[in-house]
């Protein structure tokens, strides 16, 4: 069952959910809206390789705004840091966000129960478009979960500070 925005907003608090900086305008019947920081990275190479770290490059979205090139990668991240012991987190794009042609998330929509920290995002635009700094991006809504069941604990991104790139080259170790 995914949990109402009701029940989205009785969890915070309570060590069901948290959600910092939490903004009560931010809440859908269903969701929360989350917004996006204002620092991007980007690939430097044109052909990436799964088993080493690949080098990026910091980009800062200023106030008037990011002109997007289409077919390129951007990774961000949300300015909110969540976590949940108790449900499970998903990530959508907001649908006025889908409708300009800005995909928020490529493949990774899908979070682990006990994931803490910020979302990184995997943006990518089918025409040219300007993006701008703290713009509700996209939604995070929670699922509950039946039976028992481990917390995410992979090293990886938990407790992440910032945008992460990929780090499949680690489970080639």
């Amino acid at each position: 069952m995914i949990l109402s925005g009701k029940e989205i907003k009785k969890q915070i608090g309570t060590g069901g959910i948290q959600i910092e900086p939490y903004n009560e305008s931010q809440l859908n019947p269903n969701s929360y809206n989350l917004s996006l920081f204002e620092e991007l990275l980007t690939y430097d190479n044109d052909v990436l390789d799964m088993k080493t770290p690949n080098p990026t490059t910091r980009l800062t979205i200023p106030e008037e705004g990011l002109l997007l090139e289409p077919h390129k990668l951007y990774l961000g991240r949300t300015n909110e840091h969540t976590s949940t012991n108790k449900f499970v987190p998903m990530l959508e794009g907001r649908s006025s966000i889908g409708r300009l042609g800005l995909f928020i998330h490529v493949t990774a929509g899908f979070g682990d129960v006990g994931f803490n920290g910020f979302w990184t995002l995997e943006i990518f635009c089918v025409q040219p478009i300007r993006i701008y700094p703290n713009v509700e991006i996209c939604q995070i809504f929670y699922h509950s979960i039946e039976g028992e069941y481990d917390l995410y604990k992979s090293g990886k991104y938990q407790n992440n500070k910032g945008i992460q790139p990929s780090l499949l080259y680690k489970d080639f170790k």
